[in-house]
């Protein structure tokens, strides 16, 4: 929502700065997102007029213009269609940078001519998205003079974001109430006079979906006169980027932002019978303002006469019956839509418009005919006219809901001291009516105004006097506890997601945080998207389905940031996974991705691969104490992992992880350059760490005596995994055995076909004394045994 400062004081006596206003904003609830002054933007842009304009030498498109600019007489280079001999438009320097083109202007020939400066279109300063000619400004402009200052942009626009529950603020008007109640001045919004109709209205409306549409008002006006609207309404809608486009059309888009009241204009002369608001139905479209044909639903409330659809209600008006400088008779609408139906329907089509911004949110339900009669005021005042009587079909939805106050509610819940008669007029100021419940009572009888459906109880009005009075008086005092409370312990998962985290963040990876949804094709690649998992009421199309595994958007981050510069992005996220909807159908996960690519170096660097991914995740598990030694590892995985290139580690049937390398079809999917290293550890099916009966740590083994090693080499089938290996080696002795590490995997001529050679180097730490050559050869004999007995190998000779 914008609006400029000289916009806000039309309903706000104040002299108070621009910085005064934006922090009383901040302080009673205002989002301000930003104040934007567009004169220090356009400060070396001037007004100009063409003196002549005649036809490039060199090309058929272009025109050498003599210009009368604050620098004298300059020959300028023009392209636009419209560049014309006596035509007043804005004018660009050399030296000055276009915001629009992101350009700055150097003198260059263009085809053989040189340009000594820029003649600019609204799109080239930013003021709207018309390409197409120059500016066309006011014959009466003096040349020279600043553009802002012209156009009337050299007044602060200020931008807020409004949440969804006060709609109110989307009105120019609704703000100005608010920061007057905040005592920073006076409201001067003026009433809104009735306009007495001359004849009974010729052309008709209904509704006939009162739940979508409960009041339907319309005014018929003979003998308007469309056209540009005034300078100063085009000046005022242009500052807050919207593009004029005729009187008719330009009020109701003033009235929209100034009174949050959308209405709509048709062109009496297209409308056959009664125009109606009604539900669609199936095979019904319309062609819209904005160009686009639209299917319309029975579930869409739309707006018919006798023929066809006229738009869609609350939404978007359509191109057949909307107005154009020939028209002069035309139906004004004001009508009351459903939040509801008027929410989704633009959501099945995604399609935002200003209007459906806010009867998506809730308009005043009480200035339907007020607003009617404030647009018909504006119409006769800038296109002339005869209105006829108002027309009303349907009812008001009832008021809201009167609500039982105790002002010292303000203190028990808000911690700040305000007195009852502070209470009531800080209400009264923002339209709600207060009454004494009975003779003695504490308590007051509050209605909410129709523009503020959104307060519903007691700490409703709490909030209100709260903000009003300033977020800033609050106090920061703790609620108080109860004796000998203490805050509840972390679960195992929390904590174990807390130690995966730091965990990850060691080994070199950045934490990320996505949304738990993806696209249902995203899903789909990971091995999810079943009807179930689908999202009823998604926040983006892309975002319609609850995420299988967290890789797929860790993966597409990867690559963002890999478009951007940085090819060796590392990322991981501890976060939920979705598998099903039943109560274990969600899974505590951490993620990571790891666009691995070699360094480039004078000396050749090793490409990372699975077993660098395989290290980071021994390391985090053995971080979260899992029972690391215990693990078995196999080549079982999703198919989004590639084969041969993948392991599971598992303990006993349960999966605790998987790593490896993405398949490049399942990253063609998601539109993800190969190669792509990733994990996924599964949290929850890390077994909990056994209670210890004691708090004391344990003594520290402190040895005197020097570990020795010993290498051995086994001839295996190529299919057993080197863990089988490991783990058989060093559970010969475990009171010996201090250590066992992989160094070599052998497979070549000297070896039989189906096997390979895996030599490991066993560490003998003795503790109690020194080991002789009989122990050594012992325990040697052992290592053997077991490899053997659990392999099926042989020792290599």
């Amino acid at each position: 929502m914008k609006f400029t400062l000289s916009w806000l004081k039309e309903h706000l006596a104040t002299d108070a700065s621009i910085e005064a206003i934006v922090e009383t904003m901040t302080m009673t609830g205002l989002e301000v997102e930003g104040v934007e002054n567009a004169g220090e933007k356009l400060k070396a842009f001037t007004v100009a007029r063409i003196i002549s304009a005649a036809k490039h030498p060199n090309a058929d498109k272009l025109q050498v213009c003599q210009v009368e600019t604050g620098q004298g007489r300059l020959e300028i280079v023009c392209g636009a269609p419209n560049a014309r001999a006596g035509l007043v438009t804005a004018f660009a320097p050399i030296g000055a940078y276009v915001p629009g083109l992101d350009v700055t202007l150097e003198a260059r020939p263009v085809r053989g001519v040189v340009s000594n400066g820029m003649l600019c279109s609204g799109a080239e300063l930013e003021l709207d998205t018309d390409a197409d000619g120059i500016l066309e400004l006011d014959s009466e402009l003096k040349v020279g003079a600043p553009i802002a200052e012209a156009l009337g942009l050299n007044d602060p626009v200020i931008d807020i974001e409004v949440t969804p529950n006060r709609p109110d603020w989307l009105g120019v008007a609704g703000i100005a109430r608010d920061l007057a109640a905040a005592g920073i001045g006076k409201q001067t919004t003026k009433p809104v006079l009735p306009v007495p109709g001359r004849y009974p209205s010729p052309q008709k409306v209904a509704t006939q979906a009162p739940h979508a549409c409960p009041m339907f008002a319309g005014r018929f006006i003979r003998g308007v006169k469309n056209g540009p609207s005034p300078a100063w309404l085009q000046q005022r809608l242009r500052a807050i980027g919207q593009k004029p486009i005729s009187a008719l059309v330009d009020i109701t888009n003033l009235i929209t932002h100034d009174r949050a009241r959308p209405l709509h204009v048709y062109d009496a002369a297209k409308l056959n019978g009664v125009v109606r608001a009604r539900m669609g139905k199936e095979g019904e479209s319309f062609k819209a303002l904005n160009g686009n044909v639209y299917n319309v639903t029975p579930a869409m409330c739309v707006i018919a006469d006798d023929e066809r659809v006229l738009g869609l209600g609350g939404v978007i008006g359509g191109e057949y019956s909307g107005v154009s400088e020939t028209t002069t008779d035309i139906l004004v609408e004001c009508a009351y839509f459903d939040t509801t139906i008027t929410h989704q329907a633009g959501r099945a089509l995604t399609l935002t418009t200003d209007a459906q911004y806010r009867f998506a949110r809730g308009v005043d339900s009480g200035f339907v005919v007020p607003g009617l009669e404030l647009a018909t005021r504006m119409i006769l005042d800038l296109c002339g006219g005869e209105p006829s009587e108002i027309m009303v079909a349907g009812d008001l939805p009832p008021p809201p809901k009167a609500i039982f106050f105790d002002p010292d509610r303000v203190r028990q819940l808000a911690g700040i001291d305000v007195k009852p008669t502070r209470v009531r007029a800080v209400l009264k100021d923002l339209g709600f009516e207060t009454s004494a419940e009975a003779q003695g009572s504490k308590r007051i009888i509050v209605e909410p105004p129709t523009w503020r459906r959104d307060v519903e109880g007691p700490a409703d009005l709490v909030e209100e006097v709260a903000r009003i009075e300033g977020f800033d008086k609050l106090p920061t005092n703790e609620p108080p506890r109860a004796a000998g409370f203490r805050p509840p312990p972390a679960s195992v998962g929390e904590s174990r997601t807390r130690l995966a985290r730091r965990a990850a963040a060691a080994q070199g990876y950045n934490e990320a945080i996505t949304w738990s949804f993806c696209s249902r094709a995203q899903a789909h690649a990971f091995g999810g998207g079943g009807d179930e998992m689908l999202v009823a009421n998604p926040i983006a199309a892309d975002l319609d389905c609850m995420r299988p595994t967290a890789l797929a958007q860790l993966l597409v981050a990867a690559q963002r940031n890999a478009d951007r510069g940085f090819d060796d992005a590392r990322l991981f996220e501890a976060g939920p996974a979705y598998t099903n909807t039943n109560d274990v159908g969600q899974q505590r996960t951490l993620a990571a991705v790891w666009r691995a690519r070699a360094p480039r170096h004078w000396r050749a660097a090793p490409q990372p691969d699975i077993f660098d991914v395989k290290r980071d995740v021994l390391m985090i598990l053995a971080a979260i104490g899992a029972p690391v030694a215990s693990l078995q590892t196999s080549s079982d995985a999703p198919a989004h992992w590639r084969p041969g290139r993948v392991g599971t580690l598992k303990l006993g049937p349960k999966v605790i992880a998987f790593y490896g390398e993405i398949h490049p079809r399942t990253l063609k999917l998601i539109g993800v350059e190969a190669p792509a290293l990733a994990f996924e550890i599964f949290l929850d099916a890390v077994p909990a760490p056994r209670a210890k009966g004691s708090r004391t740590k344990p003594p520290l083994e402190k040895l005197d005596l020097q570990p020795l090693t010993r290498d051995f080499a086994f001839i295996v089938d190529d299919a057993t995994p080197a863990a089988d290996v490991v783990r058989a080696a060093i559970g010969a002795d475990k009171s010996l055995i201090s250590d066992v590490n992989l160094f070599d995997v052998y497979r070549g001529e000297r070896m039989q076909p189906g096997k390979k050679s895996l030599a490991i180097e066993v560490t003998l730490q003795p503790r109690e004394k020194t080991l002789t050559d009989a122990d050594i050869e012992a325990a040697s004999a052992k290592i053997v045994s077991a490899v053997m007995k659990a392999t099926g190998g042989t020792l290599r000779g």
